[in-house]
C-alpha cells in the first residue's frame, strides 16, 4: 500500500475488527510502515498457521510457531539485531531458505566475549535444516551474522549467495578465523573465477563442488 501525508492509517485494532466473525480462530495482525519507500505492509493471518512461507519479515514480527514454514524472507529500513534472528530460528524450526534484505548496520553488535560459557552457547543461532541462503542484498553485518560461528551454527551444507567483495571484506579475505567454520559448510557459492583458484580460497571452503554451476566467471 504506497502512502503520502494525506493517508489516513488504520490500526492494528482497525485491522483485527474486521476479522470479528472468526470466533473460534486467533488472528494475527501488525502493520509495517516504510518511510523510505512511503509504503505500508499489513499482515493478518489465522494462528495456528499451516502456510509454507512468511515473506517481508520485519523487527515488528510478533513471533510464535510456524512448523510448516520453509522459505522466509526479512526486510526492514531498521537494523536487524541478533535477537530478532534468535527469534526466527525459534519460531521456524524448519525453515530451509532464507532471504535477507536491509541496508542498515547493526547498532548493538554483541561482542561474544562473555566468560559465562552457558550464556555464549544459548546466544547462538541453531538453523538445523537451512540449504539456501541469499544476503546479496544485506549489509556486511548480515553476512557476519550467519558466517561468525560465534553467531550461527549450519546442522546442513548450504547455498550461499553473496556479493564477492562483501564476502571479501566479512571473511577479510578468506583468513578470519571465527567466519572459517561455517564457510566449510557451504557447498554452493556464486564467486569469481580467480577468486576460486586462490589456495586461501580452496581452504576456506573445502565443501564446494569442482563442477558446481553456481561458480561463475562474472555476476
Amino acid at each position: 500500500m504506497n502512502i503520502n501525508h494525506d493517508t489516513i492509517l488504520p490500526s492494528n485494532e482497525d485491522i483485527r475488527n474486521t476479522f470479528k466473525d472468526f470466533q473460534y480462530t486467533q488472528m494475527i495482525c501488525y502493520m509495517d510502515h516504510f518511510l523510505d519507500r512511503k509504503e505500508c505492509r499489513y499482515h493478518a493471518y489465522t494462528y495456528p498457521s499451516r502456510m509454507s512461507y512468511y515473506q517481508f519479515t520485519s523487527n515488528r514480527f510478533p513471533g510464535g510457531y510456524y512448523p510448516y514454514v520453509h522459505f522466509v524472507s526479512l526486510y526492514d529500513e531498521h537494523a536487524f539485531e541478533h535477537e530478532l534472528f534468535l527469534r526466527i530460528a525459534q519460531s521456524f524450526p524448519l525453515i530451509q531458505k532464507l532471504v535477507l534484505n536491509n541496508a542498515k548496520r547493526q547498532q548493538y553488535k554483541q561482542s561474544y566475549k562473555s566468560t559465562n560459557d552457558n550464556c555464549h552457547l544459548s546466544s547462538i543461532v541453531e538453523y538445523s535444516h537451512l540449504i539456501e541462503l541469499d544476503v546479496q542484498w544485506a549489509h556486511d553485518d548480515y553476512i557476519e551474522e550467519f558466517l561468525c560461528d560465534r553467531k550461527a551454527c549450519f546442522h546442513k551444507n548450504i547455498r550461499l549467495y553473496v556479493v564477492d567483495d562483501a564476502l571479501l571484506r566479512v571473511t577479510k579475505h578468506f583468513t578470519r578465523e571465527d567466519t572459517r567454520m561455517n564457510c566449510t559448510k557451504v557447498d554452493n557459492l556464486l564467486v569469481w573465477a580467480e577468486r576460486r583458484s586462490s589456495k586461501c580460497f580452496q581452504e576456506y571452503f573445502p565443501s564446494l563442488k569442482e563442477d558446481d554451476a553456481y561458480i561463475s566467471s562474472f555476476y
